[in-house]
C-alpha cells in the first residue's frame, strides 16, 4: 500500500515547489499528532473527550494566526424509546475565520467525534505493518484534520496568502448527522466560493467521491390500546403488529426509485406475551439520488403511515427527515474536481472519482448551493471498524495536494465561482 514517488510534474512553478517542499519532512510529526489524537476518545456522546479535542484544536489552529472560536451546538432532538421528544447535548464546535475581506474565499471542514464510544474497546492505535496505522479516527478523520491543518499553514508560507480568506469549522457531531452544527455549516457556506471537507478518500488508492446521496432518518411511533390478551384481545390494538407491517411496506418500497433504498435498523416495543402491546417504535433510514427522490420518499413514507394506521385501527407518528441532501455533481463542482485532479496529476497523485451512497457534511455544503470535494482527507480504509486504517504517506501526500490547489485558488490560476448569493 506504501511507496508512491515523490514528484514534482513541470507544471509546479519555483515558488510552489519552495512550499510544497517544506511540506516533505512533516509526515513524522503528522503522523505523532495522529496518534496523540487518536488515543483521546472522541464518540459523538462523549462530550468531555470532545470539549478535551475541541481545547486542543483551538490551539493548533491558533498557529494559523487567528484564535478559533468554540460554539456551542443548536438544540438537538430525538425520539426516545416511550415515544417521546427529548432533547440531547452535543459538543461545541470549531470556527476560525481568517481574511474575511479577501478576494477568494474558502471554506474547510472536518469533524472530531468519531464512532467508537468511551467504552468501546477500540481505544488504541498500533502498527499493522510499516507505513500503516490501525487506531480509532485515524482515517476519519483525525489524519484528515492534519492534513487540512499543514495545507493551511504551507499556504500561509505562500506569495499567495493574502489573496485568500478562508474559515475552518470542525464539528463535533459529523457521526451523528450534523444536526447540532448544520446552522454554522451552512451559515460559514454562505460566505465562501469553494468548499473543501476532510473525509478520507473512499479507497486506498485515494479516490474521492463524487456524487452522494441524501440521507433520512425517521422513527415511526405506533400507539395502540393495551389489553388483556386472553381475556380481551379483541379489544387490544397492537402497536408491535402495526409498527412491524409499516417496516414490511417501507422497505419493499427499495428500488421503487433509482439507487433508492429504505433500511428497517430498529423495532422497539412490546413486554409480556399475554398483553397487547400498545406502543412500538420503527427506526429506519432512507438513501435517495436525487432531490425528486427525496420529496417523493417523504410523500409516500407518510402515505404508508396513514394507511397502517387507518387498517390497524390505531395512530401512527412519523418523525424525522432528511438531514443529509443528496449531493449531485453538478458544473461547478464538476469544474473543482478537475482542478483537484490537476493538482494531483502536477504531484504525481492519480485523481478519480465515483459515486457512492455514503454522506457527510459535503451534502450540507452543497446543499447550501456551494461547489465542494469532500474527501481531500487521507488514504486509509474499513472506517467505522475497529480495522480502521491510515496509510502514513498519505499525510504530507494529501497536505502538499490541498496547499497546491490553495495555493492556485489564490493566485486565479483555478477560477473560482461566483459566491452563493452574489449578484449575477
Amino acid at each position: 500500500m506504501t511507496g508512491r514517488e515523490k514528484f514534482f510534474g513541470d507544471g509546479v512553478s519555483a515558488a510552489e515547489r519552495s512550499v510544497l517542499s517544506a511540506l516533505e519532512g512533516a509526515q513524522g510529526r503528522m503522523t505523532e499528532t495522529v496518534l496523540d489524537w487518536s488515543a483521546m476518545n472522541t464518540g459523538s456522546a462523549n462530550l468531555d473527550g470532545l470539549e478535551r479535542m475541541a481545547g486542543i484544536l483551538k490551539t493548533s489552529f491558533s498557529a494559523l494566526g487567528a484564535e478559533p472560536a468554540l460554539l456551542d451546538p443548536v438544540p438537538v432532538e430525538t425520539i426516545d424509546g416511550a415515544g417521546e421528544v427529548r432533547t440531547i447535548r452535543r459538543g461545541r464546535n470549531l470556527h476560525l475565520s481568517v481574511r474575511t475581506q479577501a478576494p477568494v474565499q474558502v471554506l474547510l471542514t472536518g469533524h472530531m467525534d468519531t464512532v467508537f464510544p468511551k467504552d468501546d474497546a477500540f481505544q488504541a492505535a498500533t502498527w499493522r505493518e510499516p507505513g500503516v496505522l490501525n487506531g480509532p479516527g485515524v482515517a476519519d478523520m483525525k489524519g484528515g484534520l492534519q492534513v487540512m491543518l499543514e495545507a493551511l499553514k504551507a499556504l500561509e508560507a505562500s506569495p499567495w496568502a493574502e489573496r485568500l480568506g478562508y474559515q475552518v469549522v470542525i464539528n463535533s457531531d459529523e457521526e451523528v448527522s450534523s444536526i447540532g452544527s448544520v446552522a454554522l455549516l451552512q451559515d460559514a457556506a454562505s460566505r465562501a466560493h469553494v468548499g473543501l471537507v476532510y473525509e478520507p478518500a473512499t479507497t486506498p488508492e485515494g479516490v474521492l467521491a463524487g456524487a452522494r446521496k441524501g440521507l433520512a432518518a425517521f422513527t415511526l411511533v405506533a400507539r395502540g390500546v393495551s389489553a388483556h390478551a386472553g381475556r380481551d384481545h379483541a379489544s387490544g390494538r397492537n402497536a408491535v403488529v402495526a409498527a412491524a407491517d409499516f417496516a414490511v411496506r417501507a422497505a419493499a418500497l427499495s428500488g421503487a426509485r433509482e439507487g433508492l433504498t429504505i433500511n428497517v435498523g430498529r423495532i422497539e416495543g412490546g413486554g409480556p406475551t399475554n398483553v397487547v402491546p400498545d406502543l412500538a417504535l420503527c427506526r429506519l433510514e432512507a438513501r435517495v439520488a436525487t432531490h425528486e427522490d427525496r420529496h417523493w420518499v417523504e410523500a409516500e413514507l407518510a402515505r404508508l403511515a396513514a394507511a397502517v394506521g387507518a387498517d390497524h385501527r390505531l395512530t401512527l407518528e412519523l418523525n424525522g427527515r432528511f438531514t443529509r441532501p443528496p449531493k449531485p455533481l453538478d458544473a461547478s463542482t464538476q469544474a473543482l474536481f478537475e482542478a483537484v485532479a490537476a493538482c494531483g496529476a502536477q504531484l504525481g497523485q492519480p485523481i478519480s472519482w465515483k459515486p457512492t451512497g455514503g454522506c457527510c457534511d459535503g451534502n450540507n455544503l452543497a446543499e447550501a448551493g456551494l461547489p465542494v470535494v469532500d474527501t481531500l482527507g487521507v488514504r486509509g480504509g474499513l472506517i467505522h471498524s475497529r480495522d480502521e486504517f491510515l496509510i502514513t504517506e498519505s499525510l504530507v501526500e494529501r497536505a502538499q495536494l490541498s496547499a497546491l490547489l490553495l495555493m492556485r485558488l489564490a493566485a486565479g490560476t483555478i477560477p473560482c465561482p461566483p459566491r452563493i448569493g452574489a449578484a449575477a
